[in-house]
């Protein structure tokens, strides 16, 4: 079955708890794009100076909003991922995916992911080869393809040149998740699902149509 993951880009941890209590009971999880101003220009929380809300989740004095109603995936849109991965696992984050463009130590990141716990993904841009990814291919649970060129921002155009990666890597591995992240719509859903993907995370086509809950489901019918 296609999984539909709704995007969220945090502006405040009050922006984060209003909109996950917008999907909680709707979807078991959303992806939260954490991006820190560095590898992305935009920046979201928890990057901001003064915001405390992070340090006591991990220090578990508080929870992720709606953590006993719905999970979420980390998009690690961020310079040196591997001192983070371990604090977002703490967080409760049942998938991990971190951009190989900014990974530098591979063999920190998979020992800061508990197998069989969470999942690992690593995620790369259209421009990127394949390559960059395959050799930790074996050690992944599942590989994000951007549907964007410029990555790090809602509402972008969809980069075709995801349909020939989508392709490639289902060719070679027939049995590993692919998730498209970016430009995720009624135009474009079908043709990723056809092209081999098996997970679509969407941000503004569901978060601006006014009905999170049916949007998510016209989307759903349309890949089924």
């Amino acid at each position: 079955m296609i999984e539909i993951i709704p995007a969220i880009m945090p502006k405040s941890y009050e922006d984060l708890a209003e909109k996950m209590g917008l999907f909680a009971g709707v979807v078991p999880l959303v992806q939260l794009d954490i991006m820190d101003g560095k590898f992305v220009p935009a920046r979201t929380w928890p990057y901001y100076p003064g915001d405390q809300h992070f340090a006591n989740i991990i220090t578990e004095d508080e929870g992720m909003p709606e953590w006993e109603f719905i999970d979420f995936e980390a998009d690690l849109m961020i310079e040196n991922p591997e001192e983070a991965v371990s604090k977002w696992v703490t967080a409760g984050a049942r998938r991990i995916i971190v951009h190989v463009e900014s990974m530098t130590d591979f063999e920190a990141v998979r020992n800061s992911v508990p197998q069989d716990l969470v999942e690992l993904g690593l995620a790369l841009n259209t421009t990127t080869p394949f390559e960059s990814i395959e050799a930790y291919m074996q050690d992944i649970d599942f590989v994000q393809c951007m549907g964007i060129g410029k990555i790090g921002f809602q509402g972008e155009a969809f980069d075709e040149r995801v349909l020939e990666q989508v392709r490639n890597i289902r060719s070679r591995y027939p049995e590993m998740p692919i998730s498209i992240d970016g430009s995720v719509n009624y135009e474009t859903a079908r043709i990723l699902v056809d092209a081999g993907a098996t997970r679509l995370v969407s941000g503004s086509t569901i978060l601006k149509s006014g009905d999170v809950s049916n949007t998510i489901e016209d989307l759903r019918n349309l890949v089924q």
